[in-house]
């Protein structure tokens, strides 16, 4: 995320903090100066445009700064990954865990075995 974009975020929180301590203020002096009214009045535009802007603002930085977006395809993203070396797998932690079956290597000692087994009864034949 780059500067401006975190600058536009803090901006908008800022903004969409001043707006909340004013509807606040505004529900709070109103609810005191008029207590004989049944219904208190709407909140005044500026503070709704107020709350509208940040969070514009916010969203749309949030948006224009986030990270590029993953394949879909779970066979590219993990394609990806693997021509790279791995290093970026965010599954690293759970597929070198002590107790757990390792199925690529299971498959490599089954694939051995089995190659192992055919030659050794084309020599048993011969």
């Amino acid at each position: 995320m780059g500067f401006y974009s975190r600058f536009i975020i803090c901006l908008g929180l800022v903004l969409l903090t001043h707006a909340g301590y004013s509807a606040h203020e505004h529900s709070t002096l109103y609810s005191n100066a008029r207590s004989s009214l049944p219904s208190s009045p709407a909140l005044p535009l500026d503070i709704t445009i107020e709350t509208l802007v940040a969070v514009l603002l916010v969203s749309s930085a949030l948006v224009l700064g986030a990270e590029k977006l993953k394949p879909i395809s779970w066979n590219v993203w993990a394609g990806e990954i693997e021509r790279e070396g791995g290093s970026r797998n965010p599954y690293n932690v759970l597929e070198y865990r002590p107790g757990f079956w390792d199925v690529r290597t299971s498959r490599k000692e089954f694939s051995k075995w089995i190659r192992s087994q055919g030659e050794s009864n084309e020599t048993t034949r011969s």
